[in-house]
């Protein structure tokens, strides 16, 4: 290859479309024709001193609780949306340097997903970063519609379709029907929540102090939504820092310990799903009866959170194939499509209060 089809190749492989799932817990970049070229953490590390950025991703995540005075690791996006703008522009604009390449000539199109309760401000916001991060036009997708297509739902015909999207940062929950949402509600709730529902038990109970990641390791390892007499007898080995004392100390943590610490933010999210249920116009709850409800996400994947559902709801309840790159997934439908962006676009559909 010479070097003008090696900068030719170039030019071409910048210029591709583009998906982002851009979550609270971690980013999923989806290159039209690649499929998922990029699921890296939404943590970015910055000198303090020098303003220069020192790592993203899972190398930044490796920093949180670790860092020196002069570097700062830190996730700018919090409950979906984004809380610290310049932070999220230079972190996207790694992130698409490092997925797709950067070029002075050709611009990635960029779709990217927010909740279905971001405010216009919060939307705009998201269009801004992206743009000057490095993209030539920025779509805005509703993360219900991505991750249903994501999941392989058929949305666009008549039949009534139930999916809950359980994030890092919110939890959305949505009936969709001809290709658009019927009645929706979104939760600044997620599995950022869970982890800090088990922060606040391990200080309240053992007077110590542990940090997200090793709330997190509990969450993934003993936590649960629905106890099983296969789950019921599960423990782990908790260290931290004693409050009291001041020094490394070890609990164990079980898993109805860990369910009754999480509780509060999963029936929230429980009684979410209910209310949307409750204002489904009757043809597409039967269907829903029916089809049953499709969970996605990250916080999908919590142990029994299906079974829970199923219980307090008496529908069928499925969790989707790859429930955490749907949404990602249901960018590159769409790209694919586009056809389906401008049905995506109308906001009219009956939300929860």
């Amino acid at each position: 290859m010479n070097a003008f089809t090696r900068i030719l190749s170039k030019l071409a492989f910048s210029g591709d479309d583009i998906g982002i799932d851009l979550g609270t817990a971690s980013v999923l970049i989806y290159k039209r024709g690649a499929g998922i070229v990029l699921h890296e953490p939404s943590v970015v590390a910055i000198d303090t001193n020098s303003g220069k950025v020192i790592a993203v991703g899972e190398e930044a995540r490796e920093m949180l609780g670790r860092t020196p005075g002069n570097i700062q690791a830190s996730r700018p996006l919090r409950e979906g949306v984004i809380a610290d703008y310049e932070t999220t522009e230079r972190m996207l604009a790694q992130f698409l340097s490092k997925a797709v390449g950067r070029s002075r000539f050709w611009k990635p199109r960029i779709i990217v997903c927010i909740p279905t309760g971001a405010t216009d401000v919060e939307e705009r916001a998201v269009r801004q970063a992206t743009l000057a991060a490095g993209a030539k036009a920025a779509y805005i997708v509703e993360e219900p519609l991505a991750a249903a297509l994501g999941a392989g739902m058929n949305i666009e015909g008549p039949q009534g379709n139930m999916i809950v999207d359980i994030g890092g940062g919110t939890t959305d929950v949505a009936v969709l029907s001809l290709g658009g949402i019927v009645c929706d509600t979104s939760l600044r709730i997620g599995g950022d929540k869970f982890d800090q529902a088990l922060i606040r038990f391990v200080r309240s109970q053992f007077n110590l102090m542990i940090g997200e990641r090793t709330a997190e390791d509990i969450k993934k390892t003993v936590g649960s939504a629905y106890i099983t007499e296969h789950n019921r007898f599960l423990a782990m080995d908790v260290k931290g820092r004693h409050l009291i004392s001041g020094l490394p100390r070890t609990v164990e943590i079980t898993a109805e310990e860990a369910n009754d610490a999480m509780r509060e933010p999963i029936m929230a999210i429980v009684e979410a799903v209910k209310k949307v249920l409750e204002i489904t116009p009757p043809e597409l709850a039967a269907d829903i009866i029916n089809n049953g409800l499709l969970m996605t996400g990250g916080g999908s994947l919590l142990h029994g959170f299906d079974l829970l559902l199923q219980d307090e709801l008496e529908v069928p309840v499925y969790v989707a194939e790859n429930a955490v790159a749907c949404v990602a997934l249901g960018t590159g439908r769409i790209l694919g499509h586009m056809s389906l962006l401008e049905k995506t676009k109308a906001r009219g559909a009956r939300r929860v209060l």
